[in-house]
């Protein structure tokens, strides 16, 4: 598959309405991605309001009720960040406003599945609970309600996925996506819904005179470590909402206030929580909770962020790190494998690319397909549906991932509806669903996937999109700059972090760690000369002139900062 750099357009009326004090870099960049003069301060006092979601509401008016009468309830999670984070902020959050009785329960993925089955309605019900709370799930889990309902339990359904065309039957659910609920946050993850009705609590315990308005207040703001990470982690599209989220998020960790569960998750992962950004969450700390939910049981990562100690969570980081250590080699192997498979079936179609591709192997780890299929999703430029053997004799479970273009949760959606009991069960977003089907099936279900996708022939046969916010001046390519950039985020889904092209000289380059080039390179118009890297790229020879898709990045070494640039695309110069 071809690459074709583009670069983000901007029209003089959206350069001109950005105060002229923005660094002319900065106000092209936010032009690009239509800021506003109004989105320039990600600032809590913009938030969304609390008022303008009717539905937290009404799940905070059920759960100051459960307050009153003393109630015993159960967060029920999700093994990923995301999900962990969520639990972790209902939980803490419950208990700060003065629930006695809060516990949680997330599912083994190996036994259960995904969100509140009817399985895991029976593990709760063993706890004694009045009332079950799903965080991050529940939206597709009409068994499961229904079983709850009949043990005399009420659910408050918290979730964020896209509903299917029958929903559970709960006390209450909160989901921005509901196509009936005007609230304009569309975007939240499942940590930002619970966040909201955290705080539709607080102030529903501030106005009843249950608490003091202003403590509830703050303790509800405590948990915006908490609701940065887990929306760095999920890929939820940063929109301006989101935005402030994880600012506010990131100012408390950056500042010293994260909790120390997090603070421990930083050490291990040798990353400087005083220079914490949205990379930092999503490749350092968001890896090592998905370990624990993948390989073993997530609840080593909730307890680890509900620590109340350093002391306390420093082991169970720790434990995460190393299971981090094993997912990863585990990863590595079954990449080598998938690359196989997908090599096999690309040679049996007539054509150079299939639609999608289907790839299985019966010594897969269920917990670490996802992580293939974006891989070979990655090299395919296709969508990839990797499948595992499940705990359930003679189902696979399948996570697909896919590309710009494809909604591949609504592609198995029409799947699903054009033939009955072939898929078991779905869900998922745009870019990652999961799925469930007979193992006799999966021949059937790759054919009907491909031939759904011939729908989109055009989009996928387009050269895949590397896009650019422009070329930088040699006067540009320094420390100034590359801080003024990592002050503007946060950057993320949706929101990218700025990345430039242009032509540039190797002046010397080395390989690091038998994968790694480091370089020195230089603009041709001239300028200092600049250290450059690009991970897992083979050597350059020094000497030529390429044309670079690069971050400007600021490289922290023993208290020293010096400009960086981080490689991400290179190709001949034209």
């Amino acid at each position: 598959m071809s690459r074709q750099i583009y670069r983000r357009e901007t029209s003089d009326a959206e350069l001109d309405q950005l105060p002229a004090r923005l660094h002319p870099v900065l106000r092209r960049i936010y032009a690009a991605r239509r800021v506003g003069p109004a989105e320039l301060e990600p600032r809590l006092s913009r938030l969304l309001p609390v008022g303008s979601f009717r539905a937290a509401a009404a799940a905070a008016e059920r759960l100051t009720v459960a307050r009153a009468k003393g109630e015993r309830i159960v967060v029920i999670g999700d093994f990923d960040a995301d999900g962990a984070t969520a639990t972790t902020l209902a939980v803490s959050t419950l208990r700060a406003l003065g629930f006695d009785d809060v516990h949680f329960l997330v599912p083994d993925r190996f036994r259960f599945g995904y969100g509140l089955s009817p399985a895991i309605a029976g593990q709760a019900a063993k706890l004694g609970p009045a009332l079950l709370m799903t965080v991050d799930n529940g939206v597709s889990s009409i068994d499961g309600v229904a079983r709850a309902n009949e043990l005399g339990l009420q659910v408050i359904v918290t979730d964020h996925h896209l509903p299917g065309r029958e929903r559970p039957a709960a006390a209450v659910m909160v989901n921005p996506n509901l196509p009936e609920d005007d609230f304009p946050g569309k975007a939240l993850a499942g940590v930002g819904v619970v966040f909201y009705v955290m705080a539709a609590l607080a102030r529903e315990l501030g106005e009843s005179g249950l608490l003091d308005a202003r403590d509830a207040q703050r303790r509800v703001l405590e948990g915006l470590d908490l609701v940065a990470l887990g929306t760095v982690a999920d890929l939820v599209p940063l929109d301006y909402n989101n935005r402030i989220l994880v600012a506010e998020g990131l100012r408390r960790i950056r500042a010293g206030r994260a909790r120390p569960g997090i603070q421990a998750l930083f050490r291990a992962a040798g990353r400087d929580i005083s220079h914490a950004n949205s990379s930092d969450l999503g490749f350092g700390i968001a890896p090592r909770l998905n370990a624990a939910g993948r390989l073993d049981d997530m609840a080593i990562g909730i307890n680890c962020l509900l620590a109340s100690s350093l002391q306390e969570a420093l082991p169970l980081a720790e434990q995460l790190d190393a299971l981090n250590r094993e997912r990863r080699e585990l990863q590595v192997r079954m990449e080598g494998e998938a690359r196989a498979h997908f090599e096999a079936a690309k040679a049996a179609v007539a054509r150079e690319h299939a639609d999608a591709y289907c790839l299985f192997d019966p010594a897969w780890h269920e917990g670490v397909v996802g992580l293939v299929a974006n891989r070979i999703k990655d090299q395919a430029r296709r969508p990839v549906v990797a499948f595992a053997e499940s705990g359930e004799p003679g189902v696979l479970k399948g996570s697909a991932r896919s590309v710009p273009g494809v909604h591949i949760r609504d592609a198995i959606d029409a799947v699903a509806a054009r033939h009955p009991g072939l898929v078991l069960r779905f869900g998922g977003h745009a870019m990652a669903a999961g799925l469930s089907l007979r193992a006799e099936d999966l021949d059937r279900f790759r054919d009907a996937l491909r031939a759904e996708l011939e729908a989109h022939r055009e989009v996928l046969e387009q050269p895949d999109a590397v896009w650019s916010d422009g070329d930088l001046q040699p006067d540009e390519l320094g420390l100034d700059l590359a801080r003024q950039l990592a002050a503007a985020g946060p950057w993320g889904q949706a929101f990218p972090e700025p990345q430039f092209d242009g032509e540039l000289k190797v002046i010397e380059s080395r390989v690091l760690k038998d994968r790694h080039l480091k370089m020195t390179v230089r603009h041709p118009a001239g300028g200092a000369p600049i250290d450059a890297i690009a991970f897992n790229r083979p050597e350059l020879p020094a000497g030529q002139t390429l044309r670079f898709v690069y971050r400007l990045d600021i490289n922290r070494y023993r208290g020293l900062d010096q400009p960086q640039l981080v490689v991400e695309y290179v190709q001949a110069a034209d």
